[in-house]
């Protein structure tokens, strides 16, 4: 199987990667003609599913053939393949980066291979992507441009499209399928059980997406000028219509860039603002863990099961705890929970008994002691202070819009945050609330904040203020309403 290698399973004579010279060969069965003079391994910190080699075309390209270890890894291939076929000559020049272009399908003895052209740059790990001006911005431009596509480029090609219900129901389907397997902690199952039900976060617009970009998504040159610079795409397989907030989950890995990915991503973005958006991707990361737990379920993979549950007590640990360490691990995609893993220490998982903790009851409450309950009580005193505030803040909108207001931690952390980390990790300010004031284009209005403050009043449209209002109103209503629940 594929998890054979991350799991430190002995994997079969069959299974041992094939040589460069061996996958090159196959080249010209994909394209005929191709006269080889080169072979050389791919590397990359690959996972282990695939067998990868570059060939070297007599001409001077360079070819890409990579073949699937399993029937996952073929499904992938088959749909990385589809979807690139699917990105016209039009699309591809509404793109400010280039794209892989398939060159063919073939097979090795049983497998099946796909040979595309090399893309030219390099890759950043999402803890590694600074913040500032250069990869971050360039990052969330590149992005906001893939989320430009029409979706004519998907619906032309018979791909999936959702609207945002069709995004709530699978979620909702998500976690109950996976706090069906009794292995998700209480805690976690009613904090995702919240969002999915609490309609104004699925209020967005769709957008084209590759329903799960990671760091190692972008391919990079350096500028001197303006830093590196994203030149590049791959991994276009989840090539499809839905929720943009998919495309930055990954953004949880990286503390140092989030916060200018996202601000330059808005800054791009041509539609109307989404006050959620950051929300739904944490949310979206979240739930790649149990993805990862139905995956293993599904196989009948025991060991892939006690990986994932280890890795959602960890999750809901450190959510306890206030210590992101986990969710800030996360780099996207089911295989990315066992890089988590590795890097959780061990009694992070084992700290608490997990035998028992279904989704009867609240864990936590069975080892509430004085202490914590005057704390509790103290938080639920804040929490009420908060709303109000966020009401008055509604209220006060038009009269103060240069007082900027703040985000809780999507992830619902609660307390004083790790010294240290409170200037790196994503969430980790003391923030509460957030004045949609001062950004532009709030959903239902198509005046930014600093206009409708300048404007005489007798040039604003009341209508175009009262929706705006609502809007910030119902947007702040939800974060809280989500961020407050099952996070104390």
């Amino acid at each position: 199987m594929a998890w054979a290698h991350r799991l430190g399973c002995a994997p079969n004579l069959e299974d041992m990667a094939r040589s460069p010279f061996t996958l090159v060969a196959a080249v010209t069965a994909a394209l005929p003609g191709a006269e080889v003079v080169g072979a050389r391994a791919l590397t990359s910190d690959g996972d282990g599913r695939f067998d990868s080699a570059v060939a070297t075309l007599a001409d001077g390209r360079e070819l890409v053939i990579r073949v699937a270890e399993d029937d996952t890894a073929e499904r992938e291939l088959a749909e990385e393949s589809f979807a690139l076929r699917a990105l016209t000559a039009g699309a591809r020049e509404m793109l400010p980066f280039q794209v892989p272009t398939c060159i063919g399908e073939t097979r090795v003895g049983e497998a099946r291979a796909l040979v595309t052209e090399l893309m030219p740059g390099f890759q950043i790990e999402a803890a590694h992507v600074p913040g500032g001006r250069g990869a971050a911005t360039s990052i969330g431009q590149a992005t906001a441009a893939v989320h430009a596509l029409p979706a004519s480029v998907v619906r032309a090609a018979g791909l999936t499209v959702r609207d945002a219900e069709g995004v709530r129901s699978e979620i909702q389907q998500l976690v109950d399928r996976a706090a069906s397997t009794g292995r998700v902690p209480a805690r976690l199952t009613a904090r995702w059980r919240d969002a999915a039900g609490d309609g104004d976060l699925w209020r967005f617009e769709t957008t084209v997406t590759l329903a799960g970009l990671q760091a190692q998504s972008f391919l990079f040159e350096d500028d001197p000028q303006d830093g590196p610079q994203v030149i590049g795409v791959i991994g276009w397989r989840g090539l499809s219509v839905g929720d943009p907030a998919e495309d930055l989950g990954w953004l949880s890995g990286a503390p140092d860039a989030a916060e200018d990915v996202h601000a330059a991503y808005v800054a791009a973005s041509s539609r109307a603002t989404d006050d959620a958006l950051r929300v739904r991707a944490r949310l979206h990361a979240e739930l790649e863990f149990a993805r990862w737990l139905v995956h293993g379920d599904e196989q009948r993979r025991p060991d892939i099961v006690e990986d994932a549950a280890a890795l959602l007590e960890s999750l809901s640990d450190g959510l306890r705890s206030d210590d992101l360490r986990v969710i800030a691990a996360y780099t996207g995609g089911v295989d990315s929970a066992l890089d988590v893993l590795e890097r959780t220490p061990a009694t992070a998982a084992t700290a608490v008994d997990t035998s028992m903790q279904t989704d009867a009851y609240r864990p936590e409450d069975l080892w509430r002691d004085d202490a914590d309950d005057d704390a509790a009580t103290a938080q639920s005193d804040d929490d009420a202070d908060a709303i109000d505030g966020a009401s008055d803040a509604a209220s006060d909108a038009d009269a103060d819009a240069s007082d900027p207001g703040d985000t809780h931690d999507a992830l619902g952390a609660r307390g004083a945050s790790h010294a240290g980390d409170a200037d790196r990790t994503e969430g980790s300010e003391e923030e509460a609330t957030q004045d949609l004031t001062e950004i532009s284009g709030v959903r239902g209005s198509n005046h930014d904040g600093a206009s409708r403050q300048e404007a005489p009043a007798a040039e604003q449209q009341p209508s175009d203020i009262d929706s705006a209002e609502e809007a910030q109103r119902a947007a702040r209503a939800a974060l809280q309403r989500w961020t407050s629940s099952s996070s104390e």
